[in-house]
């Protein structure tokens, strides 16, 4: 069978308005470009999209859901792009949140013809409304099912003409999963070569997995980045950064978090071991690029790009995830809108006014032994973000053991109650107090960092 077609144009001939679709992709790495804008182009309509993220505006996916296109969208993240975000917001598109490690391991499993599975992801949260909770040695598990689309498109690096696939770099991310899993699997290239040319060793996606494939042009591939911050909010953010390095020990695993987070890696001390895992599907990160010297294809959870350390390694999203899930993560940081007085973290949603999606932070917190949080100490609008209980969607139940603010170390006292450890340089226990909504328990000496 000829699986080889001229355009993306021609690839889709079939593609109806009404479709289920996946695609691959993650951020704005390892996007199918050339079929988006081939559906773009042909009116295609009432798309249910099933995707991680639907990028940003203007770009990707982007442009399917300022046409209209999309009529409901299965992703994990909403993320910056703001135009999706206002019509969620105004119930003028439906979504179904998932996290992160659930959405690719639900695409892997329809792909496998597995109907569904266990994961601790959720439980105690709105996801895990109106589905079936089971225990496994002590521990709460919710029933997720498989999915499957009529499409699936996916966007490689190199292909053969058999359909054989190589990603290059954090652009394996989702595609690797997806392919599998839609009834007709469309790929596109950057180079497409002769069957036999390929490496065996190096395949990523065999090609009995997809149907069609051609070879794309004029591939943009942005890199997303962060905007400038106030001043006096940076240094309050360098503040518990440099803090946070101090929990980090020499040869730990440890998965940063967007945000606060993201600085860690900047007060890492020299000549010390640790090794950055991110969701999209790295392993061992090194040094931001020099500017002109950035790499699309090698971002990290963050959207900044990096360089990878010798000995680093690349995986799909769904590997990623069982490394979270299978607790071979050392150390959690995340960020954090609220955390209650019994552990509870909420950070993904404000009903009615925000809504960015979980991404992977379900995950973490459902699985990782250590999950610290780093965050400002209070709202902009002056209000205590350690609470006595979250009163916004949770992320995790009784899952934070730390927390780090622009004031204090605090742990989760297994009793309940925040558990004051140490303050910030020139912070009184009375400014703490004062900043603090839920019960502060003060031991008789209280250090200072």
């Amino acid at each position: 069978m000829n699986k080889v077609y001229d355009s993306a144009f021609e690839a889709i001939f079939d593609v109806t308005s009404g479709s289920s679709m996946l695609f691959g992709g993650f951020g704005l790495t390892g996007i199918p470009e050339n079929a988006i804008d081939a559906l773009l182009a042909a009116g295609t309509a009432e798309i249910l999209c099933i995707s991680n993220e639907a990028g940003i505006e203007g770009f990707g996916l982007g442009k399917l859901v300022a046409s209209r296109a999309i009529n409901k969208l299965i992703c994990s993240y909403v993320g910056e792009n703001h135009l999706l975000e206002a019509l969620i917001l105004e119930g003028h598109l439906s979504v179904e949140l998932v996290p992160q490690g659930t959405l690719a391991e639900r695409i892997r499993c329809g792909g496998a013809g597995i109907p569904a599975f266990f994961t601790p992801a959720g439980v105690g949260t709105e996801v895990a409304e109106g589905k079936e909770v089971r225990e496994f040695g002590g521990k709460k598990y919710l029933l997720e099912t498989a999915l499957t689309a009529d499409f699936a498109f996916v966007k490689a690096w190199k292909g053969d003409t058999d359909g054989n696939l190589i990603y290059k770099g954090t652009s394996r991310n989702f595609n690797p999963v997806i392919a599998p899993a839609g009834r007709i699997t469309i790929a596109e290239v950057e180079e497409l070569v002769p069957a036999g040319t390929l490496d065996p060793n190096e395949i990523h996606t065999p090609g009995i997995y997809v149907q069609r494939i051609f070879q794309g042009s004029n591939y943009v591939k942005p890199i997303e980045k962060f905007g400038a911050l106030a001043h006096s909010e940076d240094e309050q953010k360098e503040i518990i950064a440099r803090r946070l390095a101090k929990e980090i020990k020499d040869g730990d695993y440890v998965n940063l978090g967007i945000g606060i987070p993201t600085r860690v890696s900047n007060h890492i001390p020299p000549g010390m071991k640790v090794i950055l895992q991110s969701e999209n599907g790295l392993l061992g990160i090194g040094p931001l690029a020099e500017p002109g010297q950035e790499d699309p294809d090698l971002i990290n959870a963050s959207k900044r790009p990096i360089t990878i350390l010798k000995g680093g390694s690349l995986f799909s999203s769904a590997e990623s995830f069982a490394m979270i899930r299978g607790d071979h993560i050392d150390v959690t940081i995340l960020g954090g809108m609220q955390v209650s007085e019994r552990g509870d973290l909420a950070n993904w949603k404000v009903p009615g006014k925000m809504v960015k999606g979980m991404g992977g932070a379900m995950d973490l917190v459902a699985s990782a032994d250590r999950v610290i949080v780093a965050m400002l100490h209070l709202t902009s609008d002056g209000k205590s973000k350690l609470v006595s209980a979250c009163d916004l969607p949770l992320t995790g139940e009784r899952c934070v053991t730390r927390i780090i603010t622009d004031l204090a170390v605090i742990d989760i006292n297994p009793e309940g109650g925040f558990l004051l450890k140490e303050r910030a340089h020139g912070v009184s226990i009375e400014q703490i107090k004062a900043a603090t909504a839920g019960r502060l328990l003060i031991p008789d000496v209280v250090p200072e960092f």
